[in-house]
Order: C-alpha cells, then structure tokens, then sequence
C-alpha cells in the first residue's frame, strides 16, 4: 500500500487498518484467475476468463463465450439455468464449487418520482442498497442511472451522511458491485445507461474491487466510461492512483465546503487529508487525464450555504486552474441530524454568487426522497449485523 501523505483522522486511519482499503498502486493487466475457493465466482470474469474456464474443464473454447453471453445478456443467475451448456459441464462447474454470484433482492422501494432503492442481500447476509434512477427528457430520450455501493456500510461518517451512521463491515467484491447494475436492468426491464459509485461506501477505500467492477461494466456489460462517474470524499494517494489508469470516466470530489477548518466539521476525515493537498491531486489529475472533475457540494442551511462561502469557493477554484464543474446538491433529511435543507432563495444565490465569478455550475434535481434514496440517505440496520431470516422472504 502506498505511503500516506499525511497523518490520518481517526475515521481514515480505523478504515485503513481494517484492510478497507483495497488500493492498487499501479495499471496492471489481469492475471489468470486462480481456481481457489475464493475465486469461484462467473460473474465479473471476462470472455478470454471464460474461454480458458472452460478448456481447464475440457470443453470447446466456444462454450466460454456461451458462458459469457449467459452471465451478461441472459443473466442467468443460477448454473442450473445455463440451458445452452451441457448438463455435464453445468454439473462439474457445480462440483469445483463454482457459482454465479447473483444475490437476492431482499426488498424493493419505489418513489413518486419513479427511483427504486432495492436491498440486496449478499452470501453473508449483510444488506446493501443500490437505487436506480430513470429520467425521461423533453424529448423523450431516457435515462437509467444506477447508483452503486462500493461497501457494505462506510467507515468515514461524513456528518451528514446516513451510511455512515449504520456503521460498517466490509468491502464488496467486484461481482457484488456489478450485480448491483444487472439488479436493476432486471427490474426496470432496460438497460443501464449510466452508472455512479455514490451509493454506500468509500469507493478509494474499496479501489481494486471498483476498478475491476468499473472493467467489467465497460467491457461486459458493455457501458461506456464516459457514462460512469467514481466518486470519492477524499482519500490520501488514491487520486494519483486512479489517474494513472487514464480513465474516461468522470472522478467526483465530495467537498461540501471551501475552507480546511469548516470542511473537518462537516467530513471529520478531511483532518487527514488537507484541502490544499486534495486540491492540488485534482489539478493533477485534470492535467494526467484531461477529464474535468466534478465538486460534489451539499448544501447545508446556515452552515455552509452562505453568499461569502460561494465566494470563497470561487477563488479557491480559480486558483487551480481550469477543468472543473460544481455540483450543488441541497441536503437531503435524514433520522437523527440537525441539518436542514436550505431554502431554494439560498440555492439560487449561492448559483449565481458562483456563476458570476465564471464558475460552471448544476443543482442535483432530487430523485427518491419520498422512499430514503436520495444522496446521503442510503442505510439499513444490516450493515453490521446479519439479516438472521429465512430464505424465503427475499424477492
């Protein structure tokens, strides 16, 4: 693991120590899947993985393309749904222990609005949310955005941030992730057209495993990188790590204030990572890519939302340079928090404080607040401990 840039906050350096951060300190390509008990899941491998899954067991090179068109077009979720295969083939992947890696959708919430937040009920009986958002335009174009967890929990407990509060558990594997996106198509019957890592977790934290889910859904499950956005609050090194992969896909920096000293009060793990520093990884990183990063700022009545912080936020991003967009999201209630969502009057202002001062900006439109999907309001009581339930009460 690389060596962090700075002292960490308790919240980043508890997350580092429980091994949550899976990173990868350089591009690789990659190996061959080793046939250990660990390993044994279809979905995530790539076509050539199949191919060569397949010759291991003796079969035509053909049937691994079978394989893969099983997995991400038919989504079969069970061997034993794999018609197109040999029954004695389905049977020996059953006997070395190989599974798909489909999980459960434990229970289904649909908002006014159209937005579904599902639970997903992984092998070990922990939950995670994932939400999709279909959007309609004037034209009638349309649009499936599905919001993906990079964790079971989050370790960082940004103040304002739901996820946080339900405490964490583990990181998820790349085929939890993509599983997540394949949920979704299924229960809206359409296909995915954009994908975000802002669901439960830290995605820097979980790195590896978003990068392999993120290869997957471009190259499988076949969405393009432009339409998939990685999210992050602010780890030390990653940023650096995720540019070297020269990634066509939009990198969304959580920054939710324009100063150090309020920024620790609302993301207790900014102590570890100071703004400066996060600030000059995302000039960086503009400058290795050539992608435009996003800044993720949630407004927060009479806390962060005022004209002079707009201000502030201005001249801070005008000192870095050029290549940046602000994406204001007002706060979205959650149980147990002081917060308040500020007015629309507020909004606007702060809009045009940035616009006037040459600031490309967007206000989030609220999808799924009626049903606790909105940003900042994914959690369930199954982070930490076990759903303990029968089989049966899964849909």
């Amino acid at each position: 693991m690389a060596t962090l840039q700075h002292v960490c906050s308790a919240p980043l350096a508890r997350a580092m120590r429980s091994g949550a951060a899976a990173i990868v300190a350089s591009p690789t390509v990659r190996s061959s899947l080793p046939h250990s008990a660990e390993s044994r899941v279809l979905l995530g491998l790539a076509e050539p993985e199949l191919r060569q899954l397949a010759i291991d067991f003796g079969q035509q090179s053909y049937r691994g393309k079978q394989l893969h068109d099983l997995l991400y077009k038919t989504k079969a979720k069970e061997i034993q749904d794999f018609s197109h295969l040999p029954q004695g083939f389905r049977d020996e992947l059953r006997e070395a222990g190989w599974r798909v890696g489909r999980s459960p959708v434990h229970r289904a919430v649909t908002a006014a609005d159209g937005t579904i937040k599902m639970l997903i009920k992984l092998e070990d009986n922990r939950l995670i949310e994932t939400v999709g958002i279909p959007v309609e335009d004037d034209k009638g174009s349309f649009r499936l955005t599905a919001c993906v967890s990079s964790q079971v929990g989050c370790p960082l407990r940004c103040s304002f941030c739901a996820t946080g509060k339900g405490g964490y558990s583990r990181n998820l594997q790349p085929h939890e992730i993509v599983e997540q996106v394949l949920a979704i198509e299924e229960i809206f019957k359409h296909r995915v057209t954009n994908v975000v890592f802002m669901g439960m977790g830290e995605p820097m934290l979980n790195l590896k495993s978003v990068l392999e889910a993120h290869r997957c859904l471009n190259k499988d499950v076949r969405i393009g990188q432009r339409m998939m956005t990685i999210s992050t609050v602010g780890v030390p090194n990653t940023i650096k790590i995720l540019a070297a992969h020269k990634l066509q896909s939009t990198l969304a920096v959580s920054l939710h204030a324009p100063n150090q000293k309020l920024r620790e009060t609302i993301v207790p793990s900014a102590k570890s990572y100071p703004l400066n520093a996060l600030m000059a990884d995302c000039m960086d990183y503009f400058l290795q890519t050539g992608r435009r990063v996003s800044f993720e700022y949630t407004l927060l009545a009479g806390i962060n939302d005022g004209s002079e912080h707009a201000v502030e936020l201005a001249e801070m991003l005008h000192r870095c340079g050029h290549g940046y967009h602000v994406n204001l999201i007002p706060y979205n209630p959650i149980e147990g928090s002081e917060y308040r969502r500020p007015y629309k009057k507020a909004v606007m202002a702060f809009v045009a404080a940035l616009e006037s001062r040459r600031i490309t900006v967007t206000v989030r439109q609220t999808r799924g607040l009626d049903a606790s999907a909105a940003c900042g309001q994914l959690r369930n009581d199954f982070q930490k401990i076990p759903l303990i339930e029968s089989p049966s009460s899964s849909i």
